[in-house]
């Protein structure tokens, strides 16, 4: 049986692009450029020929009129593909750090009050975090909206004293994987909170004029509380390497990094929408 990394897999699963074509070693992904995550190509395995490889990827994505982004993790694994783009000179950025923790028992777990957890994102809970993370119109928020419905989640919401909105937050339930302490990842049933089921914490976002209040700690709180009631083996988020703020309140909920990517980018023609 073919080995995943669990963690790749795992995210693949909790950001579905509407629009997928798997060539056996990689998988590309199209959402009408909203979100680079969405957008881009995951080298799932090494390609038996990088150069031939993205000489087809980068055909795929002209004939949507996209360009062309990797996703890549930081392993040895990505050193044939990442010495085939430097010479075609794509670009790298937005570092992320991959972090993760294991689940605890609910009774262990603090309770965040106040916090409306919902299996779909109430029209408050969309418009709140495309206005913070958001980039584009009506027709780029359905597609974001198609992302994030596209697999199983939990959405919170929390309420400022004067009862607007005030943070959400998206927990991604995925299951049919077992995760074994190395990271690896195989399929397994996809039972609804069966053992091997984690949870992704996404879209986290703030109004700007109600951050350093505690809304997010909140969000994240009742999330992972949320998680625990429905058995998961434990969860992981994402986050900018550059944003100090969140990864201290990320390591101080217990989460420790266990990965890292970048995107590589041939020269943008266009900006892409979304986060």
């Amino acid at each position: 049986m073919e080995v995943l990394s669990g963690l790749e897999a795992l995210m693949d699963a909790a950001w579905p692009a509407p629009e997928r074509h798997d060539t056996g070693a990689w998988v590309l992904r199209a959402a009408r450029g909203v979100t680079q995550r969405a957008n881009s190509v995951w080298p799932r395995v090494p390609a038996a020929d990088a150069a031939a490889a993205v000489r087809d990827a980068a055909s795929w994505y002209r004939q949507r009129r996209l360009p062309v982004i990797y996703q890549i993790f930081d392993h040895d694994d990505a050193a044939p593909l990442n010495a085939v783009l430097d010479t075609l000179g794509y670009t790298r950025q937005s570092e992320t750090l991959v972090m993760s923790r294991r689940a605890e028992p609910r009774d262990s777990l603090p309770v965040s009050a106040g916090v409306e957890i919902s299996e779909r994102p109430s029209a408050e809970w969309l418009e709140l975090w495309w206005s913070v993370d958001g980039r584009g119109g009506a027709a780029e928020l359905e597609t974001a909206r198609a992302i994030l419905t596209g697999c199983p989640a939990l959405y919170a919401l929390v309420r400022d004293d004067d009862g607007g909105p005030a943070a959400v937050g998206r927990l991604a339930v995925v299951h049919g994987w077992s995760v074994d302490p190395g990271g690896a990842a195989v399929p397994g049933a996809a039972v609804p909170g069966a053992a091997g089921s984690w949870g992704g914490l996404y879209c986290m976002a703030t109004r700007p004029d109600a951050r350093r209040r505690g809304y997010a700690t909140r969000i994240q709180q009742a999330l992972v509380r949320a998680g625990a009631e429905r058995g998961l083996a434990g969860y992981w988020l994402l986050v900018m390497a550059s944003n100090s703020v969140a990864r201290e309140l990320y390591t101080r909920a217990g989460f420790g990094e266990v990965s890292r990517y970048c995107y590589r980018q041939e020269r943008p023609r266009r900006a892409l929408t979304g986060c």
